[in-house]
């Protein structure tokens, strides 16, 4: 049977054991592949979506988080929430963060 399991042998006194600089390296690897795969393009994507958020002003036709469409009537300048217009005479109020994308003038009305 000694010839299904390998015999195990003590490891010499003067073999390199490795793992000072070797485990350094792949520390950093692991670090740089971090930060260029999930955290740039995630602080990108935030970076963008608050200039869009700023950027918004009233008579603005907006997507929501939810999928519906609707035009600003108002915003509050003190608080984070603004008032959209979703069909005539019907409003709600909503968070200035739930925008997706500002589309173009006359998109409603093409809807």
């Amino acid at each position: 049977m000694d010839f299904l399991i390998p015999t195990a042998y003590a490891q010499e006194a003067g073999a390199p054991q490795g793992g000072g600089m070797e485990l350094v390296f792949m520390l950093v690897m692991f670090g740089l592949i971090f930060y260029f795969m999930i955290y740039r393009p995630q602080a990108k994507r935030v970076k963008a979506h608050k200039e869009l958020v700023s950027s918004i002003s009233k008579g603005d036709e907006v997507l929501m988080n939810g999928g519906f469409v609707g035009r600003i009537s108002k915003i509050s300048e003190d608080k984070d929430f603004m008032v959209i217009t979703v069909a005539e005479g019907m409003e709600v109020t909503v968070q200035k963060s739930a925008v997706t994308a500002v589309l173009p003038k006359g998109t409603m009305k093409s809807l």
